[in-house]
């Protein structure tokens, strides 16, 4: 399976990471990109420059007004005078009451963020428009006839909304390559198998019924993002029934795991999409800082398995996965898998 990478993502090296009231350095750091390109280099994959497409991919998912907000709030904030080297809201505004949209930065941060945990930087943007060209570009080869391609993005991108970034994510990475997809499926299907609930991309396609949203992740009664992915959130409206999340409770190994993926494997066929995109979150390794899921590498191997037997044309988006000995070496679990069993 090739892959498609660029290295321009370092220009965002994010600091801020609020845990527990307290402030640690992000888990999203470069490094990660390192750590996975290991293990592309292990399962020998070749590697694919990303092209640009401009903003047209990315606008096809999020609104004007957020994109306009990432391409210009540096500069605005850095003007307001002494100012941090990072853009952390101390607002929020809360979209179930009557608001009006802000026109200074320090609102516009509070209406564009759901918390703390996407630090905006000299080089973010910049690095999130990069990582919708790697997906965007593995969505195009795949329209242009490749069967599968691995997408290594970074930052990573399923926490973020229309209009509102969240959990380390800015752009969504994986909505922006279905919906290049759509130039050509009728429908397509987004499978997240990332330890949190792909809640960013659930409400971007939420009452559309072209793109069947599914996400396997740690129970959100306890673990983030706490107020979606559960289990009766179906979609509304023409999308009612083409949303299903599976969460799982904290601890869960690879056994209860792969048995709830044959769940979503099972509602991705009745939906019969054209294409599929699995936002690939490796955070539910045992082995990972955030400690949600129990997966092995065993494990991902054999979630590599059940991918490729769903047998559509698929770009897997890289999402989560963080910094651990074994970061690498499951990502060349899954592709060796997958290509095992394609």
């Amino acid at each position: 399976m090739k892959a498609v990478y660029s290295d321009a993502h370092q220009s965002h090296d994010p600091e801020f990471f609020l845990v527990r009231g307290k402030v640690r350095k992000t888990t999203e750091q470069p490094e990660r990109a390192a750590r996975l390109l290991t293990g592309l280099d292990a399962g020998k994959h070749s590697i694919i420059p990303a092209q640009s497409f401009g903003p047209g991919p990315r606008a096809r998912v999020h609104s004007p007004d957020y994109l306009a907000f990432l391409a210009d709030g540096y500069a605005e904030w850095k003007a307001l005078g002494d100012a941090g080297s990072e853009m952390i809201p101390n607002i929020h505004g809360m979209r179930s009451q009557m608001l009006s949209y802000p026109t200074g930065i320090v609102g516009k941060l509070g209406w564009h963020t759901a918390d703390t945990a996407c630090p905006i930087g000299a080089g973010t943007f910049a690095a999130a428009c990069v990582a919708a060209d790697v997906a965007t570009t593995a969505a195009q080869m795949v329209l242009d006839g490749e069967d599968s391609i691995y997408a290594l993005c970074r930052p990573p991108g399923h926490h973020a909304y229309r209009d509102m970034a969240g959990g380390f994510c800015y752009l969504n990475n994986s909505a922006i390559a279905a919906a290049h997809l759509r130039q050509k499926f009728e429908r397509v299907a987004i499978l997240d198998v990332d330890v949190h609930h792909g809640n960013g991309t659930q409400g971007i396609f939420y009452e559309r019924a072209d793109v069947l949203t599914v996400s396997l992740h740690a129970d959100p009664s306890s673990y983030y993002p706490f107020f979606v992915g559960y289990d009766h959130e179906r979609g509304a409206g023409p999308g009612l029934g083409a949303n299903l999340n599976i969460p799982l409770p904290l601890g869960t190994g690879d056994a209860d795991y792969l048995q709830a993926l044959e769940r979503a494997v099972r509602t991705i066929r009745a939906f019969a999409p054209g294409a599929l995109v699995v936002a690939l979150g490796l955070d539910a390794s045992e082995a990972d800082p955030l400690q949600g899921l129990k997966v092995t590498t065993a494990g991902f191997e054999r979630i590599g398995q059940a991918l490729a037997r769903i047998g559509l044309p698929t770009v897997l988006v890289q999402e989560g996965g963080y910094l651990s000995d074994i970061l690498g070496v499951n990502l060349a679990a899954v592709l060796k898998g997958y290509e095992a069993t394609r």
